[in-house]
């Protein structure tokens, strides 16, 4: 059994826990087991504002995994990004490992840096593989067309993230086709959704997401599959703004633990699909039936024993008895 430190971050518990309940439920369906740790924040939102701060917030996060001895899997690829950073900075620069680890030894702490960070998406690929998740699942997807949005952080900087090729990415795409779903190579698959620019821009943040949309509608898709709790909102905000006909054909946007989920015959009302914005219950209409099991054959009736011959003597006897 695979076990791993789960690090959920602030914003999916907060703004999108649905995804956080459905990575929980496939996890457990699949054997992996996730240990909860006093986490904190990835350090994120004081990148520029104290640096060194940053480092210690996420310095602490591994810091934690490895005294437990288990790798950190993280479902915000904004959370990967920031961690991946952080251990790149670390590992280049000893004066700040030292001074990190000066303050972390005050709760009996250490970072070495022997912590792997891994998406849930990218342990699936790589630990678990296409083919095996193939070979679990109940009720593959017929006919479900979904655009991946393959998020910023995850794909760049490459060299950091190690996520994917970051002009060719296909990790999503692989694991979608694993449960039966056409996974669409649309315009948008690489662009930014414009969740930084909400705070500064908000008509050109919304101006962008619309974009995006156009762009998973032009590729026909069905469902735009984000994995991102920042692009999640970012759809969350457009379908509230613009209403239902903003979204063009879209049925609705969801999570791939949502989908691998109902894929591996989990109870759909367990993953959360009728809490997104739009809601995405729908897409349980897209799978295909449960392959009924062969009838059972009935067991052949015994043939009856054929009566043995009587002998010559107790037939003449059996003539004689009927005569009187």
């Amino acid at each position: 059994m695979m076990s791993y430190a789960l690090f959920v971050g602030c914003q999916i518990p907060e703004c999108v826990p649905q995804y956080e309940t459905a990575a929980r439920k496939v996890l457990g369906a699949i054997d992996v087991e996730v240990a909860d740790l006093e986490f904190n924040c990835c350090g994120y939102p004081m990148r520029d504002t104290s640096f060194e701060s940053y480092l210690l917030a996420s310095a602490r996060n591994m810091a934690l995994a490895e005294s437990k001895g288990l790798n950190l899997l993280t479902l915000c690829k904004c959370c990967l990004g920031s961690l991946k950073a952080a251990q790149n900075f670390l590992f280049q620069h000893k004066n700040l490992r030292t001074l990190v680890n000066d303050i972390l030894g005050r709760e009996g702490l250490v970072y070495s840096g022997s912590c792997q960070v891994k998406h849930l998406q990218s342990m699936l690929y790589h630990d678990l593989g296409p083919e095996k998740i193939s070979d679990l699942v109940k009720r593959p997807f017929a006919g479900l067309k979904v655009a991946p949005f393959y998020g910023c952080h995850a794909l760049r900087p490459s060299r950091v993230t190690g996520f994917d090729n970051p002009y060719d990415p296909h990790i999503i795409d692989d694991l979608l086709k694993a449960i039966g779903i056409e996974s669409l190579p649309w315009d948008g698959r690489l662009k930014c959704c414009g969740a930084p620019l909400r705070d500064k821009n908000q008509d050109l943040s919304l101006e962008t997401i619309q974009t995006r949309i156009a762009e998973a509608n032009r590729a026909e898709a069905q469902v735009l599959g984000v994995d991102c709790p920042h692009t999640f909102k970012q759809m969350q905000w457009a379908f509230e703004t613009l209403g239902g006909e903003g979204l063009g054909e879209l049925r609705g946007v969801a999570v791939y633990p949502q989908l691998l989920g109902l894929a591996l015959g989990l109870d759909p009302r367990g993953l959360g699909l009728d809490e997104n914005r739009p809601r995405s219950g729908c897409v349980a209409n897209f799978l295909a039936p449960e392959h009924p099991l062969p009838p059972k054959e009935e067991p052949k009736a015994k043939p009856k024993p054929k009566a043995k011959a009587k002998p010559k003597a107790e037939k003449a006897a059996d003539k004689a008895k009927d005569a009187a």
